[in-house]
């Protein structure tokens, strides 16, 4: 089976390949001849994953799935949440974002915060979704040089390694993306397209 990842994050699409097995082969949109930026307008995650999986299968006509994650830090009222990728305003920067964060935190002993993922998935008519949340809690400051996003400065629950500092392996057993990922490949394994 082929089918799209709606997403230009190549560090993403090295991370749900490595998560995928056999049988399944996962596509960019730079395979498929999508160079444009996918709209993301939606105050859910759920909607932004949506709206970005709609614009492919419409425009492209190929199956697909797309992501959206949010980092909810309980200390600021689920912020960044959907707009953790433009956090700190365009253009996009991660390291703007950290240092956004970290600052809106430096007085906050409360460091609790989860990342969320929901994909969309759209195969033929059909629509599905699936979540995987990861518990933790943000660092003081960055440790570790792998990953992306805030990855360096979010500890699992369980853990004393940031997501930085982790193998590819090793984050995506624990992370929400892994956790999302693995629901929709066991959702595709047990179907027969």
């Amino acid at each position: 089976m082929k089918i799209c990842f709606a997403t230009n994050n190549k560090k993403k699409i090295e991370e749900v390949k490595a998560a995928v097995g056999e049988g399944i082969e996962i596509v960019s949109l730079q395979e498929i001849g999508c160079h444009e930026e996918l709209p993301e307008t939606g105050d859910t995650l759920e909607h932004n994953a949506f709206q970005k999986a709609n614009y492919v299968k419409d425009h492209f006509g190929v199956d697909c799935f797309a992501d959206d994650t949010g980092l909810e830090v309980d200390a600021l009222q689920g912020a960044p949440g959907v707009y953790s990728g433009r956090y700190a305003g365009e253009p996009r920067s991660d390291e703007r974002n950290i240092d956004l964060l970290l600052k809106n935190l430096e007085h906050s002993s409360d460091r609790s915060a989860r990342f969320k993922t929901v994909i969309a998935l759209l195969i033929g008519d059909e629509k599905f979704k699936f979540e995987g949340i990861a518990e933790g809690e943000i660092m003081t400051e960055r440790i570790g040089n792998a990953g992306f996003g805030y990855d360096p400065v979010f500890t699992p629950k369980g853990f004393s390694k940031t997501f930085a500092e982790l193998t590819m392996d090793e984050k995506n057993q624990i992370s929400h993306r892994g956790k999302a990922v693995r629901a929709l490949i066991q959702f595709l394994n047990q179907r027969k397209f």
